[in-house]
């Protein structure tokens, strides 16, 4: 008997990986496509709430509207694609570096695809605090802030230490929850769009590297370990 392939095995684990959690997202896709009551009470509840809490604190609206600029997808690709292409020339991580800027630019084509798909209108605000075109879900800025959070993770893993990691996961962590705070309270998104942001980056990427660690020929040269 032949041993198993462990690109085989690399491959099935990470279509595990994103078929679980991309089916949260799906079955928040088709709750919103049925318009089903409950969760859109609950989605128009907690937008009405958070607004309302921002309309109330002037600084609180600046900083959110600081922050959405500062992480505008175009942006955040852009500081990781830098930082990937200067991986690849101080450390030589070529592969390393391409699957970071290739996997990052996917998740944020996937992204595009699913809302088009979903086509949910944004939330309807009176007195709205800012406007943003195009679909609703899932939040683009959620879907990217988590999926540029972990792809910088991967890239950066195998050059820090214990510390750096800590560091790198936390602040990781941390913008991608700000940011998904940020389309909430200021109307822009339902929080179940940024659930889903946030479910759809990981599953991508965790899914993409994955892959790729399964799939390298030269493990000791380039590894995402």
């Amino acid at each position: 008997m032949l041993p198993p392939d462990p690109r085989q095995r690399a491959l099935l684990r990470a279509t595990a990986f994103g078929a679980g959690l991309s089916l949260p997202v799906l079955v928040l896709a088709y709750l919103v496509r049925v318009e089903a009551p409950g969760m859109a009470r609950l989605d128009d509840e907690a937008v009405a709430a958070a607004t309302s809490f921002t309309r109330e604190h002037s600084g609180l609206l600046h900083g959110l509207l600081a922050w959405q600029e500062l992480l505008r997808p175009v942006w955040v690709n852009l500081a990781v694609a830098l930082l990937c292409l200067q991986i690849w020339r101080r450390h030589g991580l070529g592969t390393r570096a391409l699957w970071g800027i290739v996997t990052l630019l996917v998740a944020w084509v996937l992204q595009v695809g699913a809302k088009g798909l979903v086509h949910r209108a944004r939330p309807a605000v009176e007195d709205a605090l800012e406007h943003a075109p195009g679909s609703s879900f899932p939040s683009g800025h959620a879907t990217n802030a988590a999926a540029a959070a972990l792809t910088t993770t991967i890239v950066l893993w195998p050059l820090l230490g214990t510390r750096g990691r800590f560091a790198v996961v936390v602040v990781g962590g941390t913008v991608t929850l700000l940011t998904a705070a940020d389309r909430v309270f200021l109307g822009v998104h339902h929080p179940s769009d940024v659930v889903a942001g946030i479910l759809l980056g990981t599953a991508m990427v965790g899914a993409s590297s994955l892959g790729y660690l399964g799939w390298r020929t030269q493990p000791r040269t380039e590894g995402l370990t």
